[in-house]
């Protein structure tokens, strides 16, 4: 017989991939499950389901290595953070801890590279932790403007190239339409969507194709923007809000341009922005993490549930067919369970 996913345990790979998919994918936390498992009379304790996750992630620990390799050895990434409450051993009450995510998608370009996204989590916001995650890394980072991500820009030689998001200067000035007549940030929002007009035209075509007609339309428009948006500083007070919105975009103007030299890079950071949506979403339900080894297991399992979810698979069959076999697979086959194999060969329903 197949070695069980967890030794001498009594639950199949079935339940145990419900339990950590009812968790990391649908946010249900240990404790209502267990409270939907007595309505159904089965008596299942929390404690025991947390043996099982951290069991599961051990198990799993080298798939998801191989998993953030794959995420690291492309040359294109988008990276970001969230914040994680996350519980201070006895002292009753949570601290902040961050999850940052690193998206790997060349779709947009029409790469045939599986797409990927790994996760990491840290007990702070210290810059030490994107600078260990990315050290081997070399390429573009899409990113915010976190201040953390400066040190891999300035490095000599430089190791990693800047390319800013558009859609955090896009968010600056629709913030300030919910507050009343706001004619200079409307006209700024309608100069930004004539370029993502043209980026929505171009999605999924070769990068020659994409960098043509960026040079050919979106550059006079970057440029006019760039012109317009000096022009309106010199009239609005320096502390309104136009001010400091117009002052966010023109202090990252060159990083945010980087998209018109090059048909691999995109113009704004949303692919990181999508990975950490279910993360948001799960920190309604959750309320905060245990432990920070508990945000650490998080992270591992979200990179494999969301990298199942961009490629196209059902998350609770590809954990359920990765348990039913990682514990016999050698390893240094482990890469056949990435999802994207598993996906080619068939064997998640």
């Amino acid at each position: 017989m197949p070695s069980l996913p967890i030794e001498r345990g009594k639950p199949g790979l079935g339940l145990i991939a419900h339990v950590l998919t009812a968790k990391y994918c649908d946010h249900l936390p240990l404790y209502r499950q267990s409270e939907i498992y007595a309505r159904e009379g089965v008596e299942l304790a929390r404690s025991t389901m947390a043996d099982w996750v951290g069991k599961a992630s051990v198990l799993m620990a080298p798939l998801i290595e191989t998993l953030r390799a794959h995420v690291f050895a492309g040359n294109r990434l988008h990276g970001d953070d969230t914040p994680v409450p996350v519980l201070a051993p006895g002292k009753g009450k949570t601290k902040t801890g961050r999850l940052w995510t690193y998206v790997r998608d060349g779709r947009p370009y029409g790469s045939k590279t599986p797409p990927a996204v790994c996760y990491f989590y840290s007990p702070d916001r210290k810059g030490e932790h994107p600078t260990a995650h990315l050290k081997h890394f070399r390429g573009v980072l899409h990113a915010d403007g976190y201040a953390g991500f400066k040190e891999l820009y300035e490095a000599k030689p430089p190791k990693v190239l800047e390319a800013a998001c558009m859609a955090h200067v896009r968010r600056k000035f629709f913030d300030l339409t919910g507050n009343g007549p706001a004619p200079i940030a409307g006209e700024a929002l309608q100069r930004i969507g004539a370029l993502y007009d043209i980026e929505k035209a171009i999605r999924g075509t070769p990068p020659d194709e994409r960098l043509k007609l960026r040079q050919t339309k979106s550059k006079p428009m970057f440029e006019a923007l760039c012109h317009w948006l000096k022009a309106r500083l010199a009239e609005v007070s320096g502390k309104s809000g136009t001010a400091e919105a117009i002052r966010y975009a023109l202090n990252r103007w060159q990083a945010l341009g980087r998209f018109l030299e090059d048909g691999t890079i995109e113009i704004d950071n949303n692919a990181a922005e999508r990975s950490i949506r279910p993360i948001a979403l799960g920190r309604k339900n959750w309320l905060f993490a245990g432990s920070d080894k508990g945000g650490e297991r998080a992270a591992g399992i979200l990179s494999l549930i969301e990298t199942a979810k961009l490629n196209g698979l059902d998350p609770e069959a590809y954990l359920r067919d990765v348990l039913n076999r990682i514990a016999d697979h050698p390893i240094n086959r482990i890469g056949e369970l990435l999802p994207w194999n598993v996906a080619a060969k068939g064997c998640v329903q």
